[in-house]
Order: C-alpha cells, then structure tokens, then sequence
C-alpha cells in the first residue's frame, strides 16, 4: 500500500514513517505543510494520505483544507487525519464524505495493532471514528436535545444567565418579576438535569451547556 504522511513535526513524520515502513507499507513521500501534501499527492498518486489537521502557517483547519482538496480530485484515495484533540465541528464536517476517511487522535497511533487496522480500513474505503471522537459526538447531541427541551422563555433566562446577570438583572431585562426568574431557572437547572444543593455551581454548569450548543 502506498502512503504519504504530512504533519509539521519532524520527529512524528519520521517515526510513523518507520513504524509504516516495518509493517510493509510503501511510504512514498512526507510533506510538512498542506500545500505541500496536496502537490505530492498529485505526483505520487498514493492508496492512503495521512495528515494533521493542525498546520503550518496558522495552525488551525490547513489540513482539513487540504484534505478536502485531495477528496475532491482524487475519490478513490483513502484520507486519515490526525489531532492531538478532540474537535467536533472539524470531525463532522469530514466525516460527510462518507467514504474512505479516518479520524483518529494522535495518542492511538501509540496501540500499533490497531492504527494498522485503521489504515487498511480506510484504504479499503470504510470510515474509522476515534473512540473519544465518538463519546464527544453523543454527549454534544445529548446537550443539544437537553436544550431543545427549554422553552423560549426559559432560553431567554439561560442567555441572561450567560451574560453573568443575576435574578434581579435579569428580571429588569425581561421585564417580569424576580419570583418569575427564579421559577424559570429552577426549571432550567430539572430539565439540564442538574440537581443538588449548590445553585450557584448549577447555574455555572447550566450556562457552560448554553454556550457549548451554541
């Protein structure tokens, strides 16, 4: 199988390259930036590309970049993008192509046996999904729904809350009573399904849900 490995880390290229190599595959060029994983990608035409997502100049999506550009010239060539963190959006975004794409994070590459496995997957066409990738997944649509679950008023307190209002604040910015807020957020904290006695820590968590949906 021929592959070509991108990532900005000398050190990380050099030593998935000899693990890769020892295992039999043919790796057929490195590359340290996203442009440069797509130019060698065109000249060596390889079964697999495995890339960070995180690149060289401003360390954000270039590899996500660039592996949307390989995909969109070359199908038939498996992708595997690496992370060092878990990031949903990204992770979403790629795995819509629904073929032929993995998305593991660089501490797996550590359980040898089983980034082997990805790899053949992948280059057979499937799709491979980080454990971690996939817990985050469900519990960002469990939040989702939890929220959905709020009426509008009650999102309308969730967001005052967020601005760091209190109850009497946010009484005087929705115009109702102070006995109304604090009804609406003890509503708020059942459904989020937090419970217990400390409702200045509840209301702290309810707030991080808000904001982690939004």
């Amino acid at each position: 199988m021929k592959v070509t490995i991108a990532d900005d880390d000398v050190l990380l290229r050099e030593g998935l390259s000899s693990l890769l190599i020892a295992r039999g595959f043919d790796v057929v060029g490195q590359a340290s930036t996203a442009d440069d994983i797509v130019a060698l990608t065109r000249l060596a035409r390889p079964d697999l590309v495995i890339l960070d997502i995180r690149m060289p100049p401003t360390q954000t999506v270039e590899g996500l970049t660039a592996a949307k550009q390989i995909r969109a010239e070359f199908r038939d060539i498996g992708i595997v993008l690496l992370s060092a963190h878990v990031e949903v959006e990204l992770a979403t975004e790629l795995l819509a192509s629904g073929r032929a794409i993995g998305y593991l994070l660089k501490s797996r590459i550590a359980e040898v046996d089983d980034f082997y496995d990805t790899l053949s997957t992948v280059a057979k066409g499937g799709v491979v999904v980080d454990p971690a990738l996939v817990s985050e997944l469900f519990n960002s649509q469990r939040r989702a729904d939890e929220l959905a679950a709020l009426t509008q008023r009650e999102r309308d307190v969730l967001a005052q809350m967020a601005e760091g209002r209190s109850n009497s604040g946010i009484a005087r910015e929705l115009w109702i009573s102070e006995a109304t807020v604090e009804k609406h957020v003890q509503r708020i904290l059942l459904k989020l399904g937090l419970t217990g006695s400390n409702d200045d820590h509840r209301r702290v968590l309810a707030v991080l849900r808000f904001l982690d949906a939004s």
